[in-house]
């Protein structure tokens, strides 16, 4: 038996969630351990609650089964916190927080565990990697494989970030093991962007500006540019890490614009700026080289206020 099965084989009833704005690892995760519940557990009653994922990740069986309403009043034997902490589970988390037990797996470095019980990584690439280790590979087919893998290509890189370890790059080899059209997966998922997604990156580009004697680069996205190239948050997805490849930059930020004066803070770094850490100061978190915030203020007074932070490390 699993150790995910061992974890709920006392329940009827399972509801999974992650965090908002959902993104590859989040929803590789959830869908993973949902299709391996209902393959191996059938009698189990299994709901996932997640904001409407982004039309690329269509590709991932059951997704279209996800309820994006989340006006569930049913109290749950167990609900599984996927890739974040308990507060990130957006409108999820009245469900939550009826649950009888609340299971947390995570990999962020900022997550200290908000479940009942936690199996928290650090270490780990992602949390699909940390989802691998809890079932049994036996147990798996193509499909879970799929999901597994998307979140481990979004969350390193396609490989090459520095969370990439050689214990990432194994589970990798025994995931396309199953058979799945993994270079089809990569380039739907990760690298193909729509005619309105290039040209707002291209924008964002274009806009952008360095500070810190070079070593910083950013570039913002206010409401107003988003309604003229009429893309919306999932659009922006790259932008940040086409800025963190600037030759000679340390560290990139990325802001967009989400109401008033709020803005959602991307940070990149590539050799030391632990941007993990600067984010927590600000309420976010992340990874020591990816992390984010949300910052109220005006696009200014936010930068200037990272650069301060990001001034110290380098």
């Amino acid at each position: 038996m699993s150790r995910l099965e061992e974890l709920v084989k006392a329940a009827g009833s399972v509801a999974i969630s992650g965090h908002v704005r959902p993104d590859g690892d989040c929803i590789g995760s959830v869908m993973a351990i949902y299709q391996y519940l209902k393959r191996n557990m059938p009698h189990l009653q299994v709901r996932v609650f997640l904001e409407k994922p982004a039309p690329e990740f269509s590709c991932i069986e059951g997704i279209e089964e996800i309820d994006s309403l989340m006006e569930d009043e049913k109290e749950y034997d167990v609900f599984l916190i996927m890739d974040c902490s308990m507060d990130r589970v957006g409108a999820a988390l009245p469900i939550a927080e009826r649950a009888k037990t609340r299971i947390n797996i995570d990999h962020h470095i900022s997550n200290s565990g908000t479940g009942d019980i936690n199996i928290l990584k650090p270490k780990a690439s992602s949390t699909c990697e940390v989802v691998f280790d809890l079932l049994e590979p036996a147990k798996m087919d193509a499909e879970i494989a799929k999901s597994l893998y998307l979140g481990m290509i979004h969350d390193t890189g396609v490989f090459k970030y520095s969370n990439t370890s050689p214990e990432t790059l194994r589970i990798a080899a025994e995931l396309i093991s199953f058979g799945f059209d993994f270079s089809k997966l990569i380039d739907e998922t990760f690298y193909e962007k729509t005619d309105a997604q290039n040209r707002i990156m291209g924008k964002a580009l274009l806009n952008s500006r360095r500070l810190l004697n070079n070593k910083c680069i950013v570039s913002v996205v206010d409401g107003h540019l988003m309604e003229e190239y009429g893309v919306g948050p999932k659009d922006l997805d790259g932008i940040i890490s086409q800025l963190r490849i600037t030759k000679g930059v340390e560290c990139a930020l990325f802001l967009y614009q989400t109401q008033g004066e709020e803005y959602k803070v991307s940070m990149r770094s590539n050799s030391y700026v632990n941007v993990a850490e600067i984010a927590s100061s600000f309420g976010g978190g992340g990874h020591i080289r990816a992390a984010g915030c949300t910052m109220s203020g005006s696009p200014d007074q936010i930068i200037d206020r990272l650069a301060e932070r990001i001034a110290v490390q380098l």
